[in-house]
C-alpha cells in the first residue's frame, strides 16, 4: 500500500511545472462516536487502518471496501516539503472530500469546506515546519440526509434501484504546490469565434496596486507561435482580449468541435517589479454554442447531439476511476460507438475526465449532484456547491450545456409548489448570470421552468409509438412520457430546441452482474433491434434535435449500459455506430 496512486496532475487546464502528489498511503480512522475533535485527534490518535488516497472507504481500490455506515472519517499524513519549494508559499490542494471537511496542518486548523464534489485549498506557509509535517483531515458525511447535494448515492446500506454504494471522505486527488507570494489564482477563458479572440480574465492572488504587475500571455498551437501580448495588471480580475489571428472557418479549420478537437496552447506568465513570479500553462478551443431561431448551433451550424448517459462509476473505485487511462477509455469508447457527447449524470466529474474530452473530442453536459428533498436550507447549500462547479469548469471546451437539475429532484413538487419553481428559476438565472456562453437547462426530463432547452425523458420502446409521438412539435411537448408535465402548467413554449435526454435504457445480461432495465433483451440481435428501434425514430424525428441514450456501462444493479460494468462491449461497436449513423446493423436482416 505504499505505491501513489493516481500520479497524473490533477488540475489539467492551471498547471505549474513544481506540484507534490499527496496519493498514496494514508492512516485512517473511523469516528463513529463523532468524539475525535472533542479528543484533539488532530493533535494526537493512533490510527490503526490505512487508506488509499484518493478512493473512498467504501471502494475496493480503498484497500478497505467497508460498505457500512461511517459518517464521521480521519485521516493523517505526513509529508516533508521538498528543499525546490523554499521561499514560496505553499499551498494545499484536496480536488473533491464528500462532504463537509476540516483539514488541520501540525495541529493547526487550515481549511473547512462544505460540498462533497467541489475542490478547495489552503496557504499552509505559516504552519509548516522543517523536516515532518502532519496533515489531519476530518470528513463528515451524512448518509441519511436526503437535503444534500448526493447524487446516485444511496441512504440505505446496500444499493437498490437507480442508487448507489455511498462515497464519504476523501475521493479526488490531494497535492502541494509552491507558490510567489503574488501569482495566478485562477483564470476565465472566454473564446469567441465571430470576433476571432480570445478574452482571457486573470485574479492575482497577493495583488497589490502599488506593484508594477505584468502579465504576458502567449498563445501557439500544435507548437506554432500564434501570438504574445503582455500588458499591464492594475486590478485583481483583469480582462484582456487578444486577437486570434490564424483561422478560418473555411480554410485552416481550426475552430473546436468533436469532429476536430483543436486547442490552442495558452502559457501565462506574471512578472512583477520586472521579475517573474509565476507562470501557468493552460489550453483553450475556439468554439460556439448557440441557438439560433430555434436550432441548436455549434459553432454557427445547427448541430445534432448524439448523447450517452454515463454516470462515472467504477467497480473498483466507485466515483473515482483506477487510472487516468480508465477516464481516457470511457471517452474512447463512447467515440467509437458514434456518439459526439455524454452528459455525465448526477456528478460533478473529475477534471482529468474533462481534459480528455477536450483533448479528444467529446461533448459533455455539466450536471449537478442533486438532493431529494427541499428545504431552505438545502437551497443554500445547493446553490453554492454548483455556483463552485461552474467556475471550476468554465474554461473547458467540452463543456457544452449546464444541467443543475434532473427530474425535478430536490423539488419534487415543482408542479405546484411557487417555492419551489422559484428555486429552479434562481438555479437557471444564477448560472446565466456566471456564464452567458452555454444554455441551461433548468430541469432536464420534465416539468421544466425557464430553460433554454426543452428536454424530455421518455423510455418508450416501441418503435411506432415513438414515430407518432415525436412526429411533430405540438405532440412532443404535450406528451406525457412519465405521466409528468414537460412545461409546468403557465410556462409559455419559446420555439426553445427539444431534446430526447434520456431514452433507451435497454436491459442485456453480458456478464455476472445481476440487474434490471426499462425493457429486456434477449441476445445480441433483439438488443441490436431494440436499440435501433428506439433510436432510429429520434434521428428520424422532424422536431427532435438531439438525443442522450441509457447508458454508457451497467452500474451495480442496472444492467442496461451499451458496456458491461467492467467496460466489456456488449455487442460489437461497430453494430451500435450504424445504428447512431440512420443505418441497420449488417449483423440484422432488414425489416
Amino acid at each position: 500500500m505504499t505505491k501513489a496512486l493516481r500520479n497524473e496532475y490533477p488540475r489539467p487546464q492551471f498547471v505549474r511545472e513544481q506540484w507534490m502528489n499527496l496519493n498514496g498511503e494514508w492512516e485512517f480512522d473511523y469516528d463513529d462516536g463523532a468524539i475525535g475533535e472533542r479528543d484533539a485527534w488532530y493533535e494526537k490518535h493512533s490510527f490503526p487502518k490505512k487508506i488509499r488516497v484518493p478512493f473512498c472507504y467504501q471502494s475496493e481500490l480503498s484497500g478497505i471496501g467497508d460498505t457500512d455506515f461511517h459518517d464521521v472519517v480521519w485521516y493523517r499524513k505526513s509529508f516533508a516539503v521538498p528543499s525546490d519549494f523554499e521561499g514560496k508559499r505553499v499551498l494545499l490542494h484536496f480536488g473533491a472530500v464528500d462532504y463537509d471537511s476540516k483539514v488541520w496542518v501540525n495541529g493547526k486548523l487550515v481549511a473547512t469546506h462544505e460540498g462533497g464534489h467541489t475542490p478547495f485549498h489552503a496557504d499552509i506557509t505559516d504552519v509548516l515546519l522543517s523536516g515532518d509535517n502532519s496533515i489531519v483531515v476530518k470528513a463528515v458525511d451524512y448518509s441519511k440526509d436526503v437535503t444534500l447535494p448526493r447524487g446516485k448515492q444511496y441512504w440505505e446500506e446496500k444499493s437498490a434501484g437507480i442508487f448507489y454504494t455511498r462515497t464519504t471522505g476523501i475521493w479526488q486527488s490531494v497535492w502541494l504546490e509552491p507558490v510567489s507570494e503574488v501569482h495566478l489564482e485562477r483564470i476565465r477563458l472566454t473564446p469567441n469565434i465571430d470576433r476571432n479572440e480570445i478574452t482571457v480574465q486573470s485574479f492575482i492572488s497577493g495583488f497589490s496596486s502599488g506593484a508594477n504587475v505584468q502579465l504576458q500571455a502567449t498563445i501557439a498551437f500544435g507548437g506554432e507561435f500564434i501570438s504574445q501580448d503582455t500588458y499591464t495588471v492594475t486590478r485583481d480580475g483583469e480582462i484582456r482580449s487578444i486577437a486570434i489571428q490564424d483561422f478560418n472557418d473555411h480554410h485552416l479549420g481550426r475552430w473546436w468541435s468533436p469532429e476536430k478537437p483543436n486547442l490552442y496552447d495558452l502559457q501565462l506568465k506574471l512578472i512583477v517589479n520586472g521579475e517573474q513570479t509565476d507562470c501557468v500553462d493552460s489550453y483553450f478551443g475556439m468554439r460556439k454554442v448557440s441557438i439560433v431561431d430555434g436550432s441548436l448551433m455549434l459553432n454557427n451550424r445547427p448541430y445534432y447531439m448524439k448523447l450517452v448517459l454515463d454516470q462515472g462509476y467504477f467497480p473498483t473505485g466507485l466515483l473515482t476511476a483506477p487510472s487516468d487511462d480508465d477516464l481516457r477509455k470511457d471517452i474512447e469508447y463512447t467515440k467509437e460507438m458514434g456518439f459526439n457527447g455524454a452528459r455525465k449524470h448526477q456528478k460533478i466529474e473529475d477534471p482529468r475526465y474533462l481534459y480528455w474530452a477536450d483533448k479528444l473530442g467529446l461533448l459533455v453536459w455539466g450536471e449537478m449532484a442533486n438532493a431529494y428533498h427541499f428545504t431552505e436550507s438545502y437551497a443554500g447549500k445547493m446553490t453554492r456547491e454548483w455556483l463552485q462547479a461552474v467556475e471550476r469548469d468554465y474554461n473547458h471546451p467540452c463543456i457544452v450545456a449546464w444541467v443543475p437539475l434532473n427530474e425535478s429532484w430536490g423539488v419534487t413538487n415543482i408542479l405546484v409548489d411557487p417555492q419551489q419553481q422559484q428555486h429552479a428559476l434562481a438555479l437557471y438565472h444564477m448560472t446565466k448570470s456566471i456564464d452567458n456562453t452555454r444554455p441551461v437547462i433548468s430541469n432536464d426530463g420534465w416539468e421544466h421552468m425557464k430553460t433554454d432547452l426543452v428536454t424530455i425523458h421518455d423510455y418508450e420502446w416501441r418503435r411506432e409509438v415513438l414515430q407518432e409521438r415525436y412526429g411533430t412539435t405540438e405532440s412532443a411537448i404535450n406528451a406525457r412520457p412519465a405521466n409528468r408535465w414537460i412545461l409546468v402548467p403557465g410556462v409559455e413554449y419559446e420555439d426553445q430546441p427539444i431534446l430526447i435526454t434520456e431514452f433507451g435504457g435497454i436491459s442485456f445480461k453480458k456478464s455476472d452482474w445481476e440487474g434490471w432495465g426499462y425493457s429486456g433483451a434477449e441476445s445480441d440481435e433483439d438488443f441490436l433491434k431494440r436499440l435501433a428501434d428506439v433510436v432510429h425514430p429520434m434521428i428520424g424525428s422532424p422536431v427532435i434535435q438531439g438525443f442522450c441514450y441509457t447508458q454508457l456501462t451497467d452500474v451495480e444493479q442496472e444492467i442496461n449500459g451499451l458496456l458491461t460494468y467492467d467496460r466489456k462491449p456488449k455487442v460489437p461497436l461497430s453494430e451500435i455506430r450504424l445504428i447512431n449513423e440512420g443505418k441497420w446493423p449488417v449483423s440484422l436482416p432488414r425489416p
